[in-house]
Parts: structure tokens; sequence; C-alpha cells
């Protein structure tokens, strides 16, 4: 543990992790490759909590926008989903020999514990991988919300939000060629100019708990034990 730089880690996973690009649903071979990558991370040290989402699935906003339901009973719909990312995960890290737990925020006893503070430090303390599932357990937040709030609640040294881009650029890389990526920007910087890398409350929870925040690629391989060692990866998103 002597080469990291952080002990505790909050890992934010897209529920694009969970299935081929471009594609919905689970798809297992992604999932092991999840489950292997934080097994590698659980190598060096750190404790690790990981809050995943279930946009391969259901995207809450979007679903009721495009459909006569209700944008609350849209959000439940999503949190479910990431029950099914969270037990997925469980299984594959535990295939691994990787002892995980899922901890949800709304309750679905056959499969997971509830959240619970205390108790989710005593997991992460024993060495388990703690998979946090249901998002805050309130409509009209994100997963992004969620991971902030939990890394606050869980005194986290860093939150990692793992996305498919190499962190936050001065534009969209995709439609602006110009665009160049960041290696560090500021809470308020982040706000101000309206990016939209990591959504505006969980920016907002970061900064009010000093969380520090790095947003990378997770599917370059070294990005997350770079990040847990302190080296310069992705963005860094800080006072």
């Amino acid at each position: 543990m002597a080469d990291i730089k952080y002990k505790r880690i909050l890992l934010k996973l897209s529920g694009e992790s969970f299935c081929k690009p471009g594609e919905f649903g689970l798809d297992i071979e992604a999932v092991e490759a999840v489950a292997a990558r934080i097994d590698q991370i659980c190598e060096l040290g750190p404790q690790v909590a990981v809050v995943v989402g279930g946009g391969n699935f259901l995207r809450g906003h979007s679903f009721s926008a495009q459909n006569p339901i209700p944008r609350n009973t849209a959000d439940y719909m999503g949190m479910l989903a990431t029950v099914l990312n969270a037990c997925a995960l469980q299984e594959m890290l535990e295939r691994a020999h990787r002892p995980a737990r899922v901890m949800s925020a709304i309750e679905v006893p056959a499969l997971c514990e509830a959240f619970i503070q205390r108790r989710c430090i005593k997991h992460l303390e024993s060495g388990r991988v703690v998979i946090l599932a249901g998002g805050t357990g309130n409509p009209f937040f994100s997963t992004d919300t969620c991971a902030a709030l939990r890394a606050a609640e869980l005194d986290a040294d860093i939150l990692i939000k793992a996305t498919k881009v190499d962190g936050v650029y001065t534009d969209d890389p995709l439609k602006n060629d110009d665009a160049k990526l960041m290696e560090t920007i500021s809470y308020r910087d982040v706000l101000r100019r309206g990016l939209t890398v990591i959504d505006p409350a969980a920016i907002s929870l970061c900064s009010e708990n000093n969380v520090p925040i790095v947003v990378l690629n997770m599917f370059t391989p070294g990005n997350i034990e770079k990040a847990i060692r302190g080296e310069k990866v992705g963005t860094r998103i800080a006072r």
C-alpha cells in the first residue's frame, strides 16, 4: 500500500461498462472485464466502493421523455436497473475470489443489503468491495450525484469517474476537433462553463465536502491504477 496515494476510493461506473459498445443489457464478458479491473485495483491495497449506473438498461429522464411514464416512476425503474448491474458485478467478483457486497438505497432484500453508512464502512475495512446500487433512493437525482453523496458519506479520499472519454475537454471532442483535454479544472469552472461530463449537483456536493474527482478513460489499461497512485491521468477536478 506504500505506493498508493488514496486509501479509500469511490469508483463510479456507467451502465455502458456492462454491455458491448452501442448495445444494451448485460454482456457477461464486459462484466467479467470490469470485475477483473476492480480486482487488479484491490491488489494495490485501497478500500474500494463502486457506484454503478443503469443506462445499459434504462435512463429515467430520457425514458420518461419518450413514454407516457412519469419521471419519478421512470427514475425508480432506472434505480432497479442499477441493482441488476450490481448483482452481476458481485457474482463476477466473487468468482474471481474477491469478496463483495451489494448495498442498495432501495430495498431489495432478496438480493442485497440496505445501505447503512456504518455497515458499509465495516465492509470496506474488512476488505470487501462494496457495490452501491439504487442511486440515492430518490427520483430526479443521477448516479453521478449518488457517487458524490456516497464519497462524502464514506469519507472517500477520491471519486474516480471512469468513462469512455479521456477526461474533461474544453468542448465536445466528437463535435469540435480543436477541443483540448484539461489536466486540471476547479469545481467552480466546471459549473461556470456548463461542462456536462459530471452533473452539477455532484460537482456541488464534492466541492462542499472537498472530495477531489478524477475523470478518466476506464478502457485504457492502467488509468485507474495511475489515479490511485496520484499520478497525472485524465482530468482532476478540485478546488
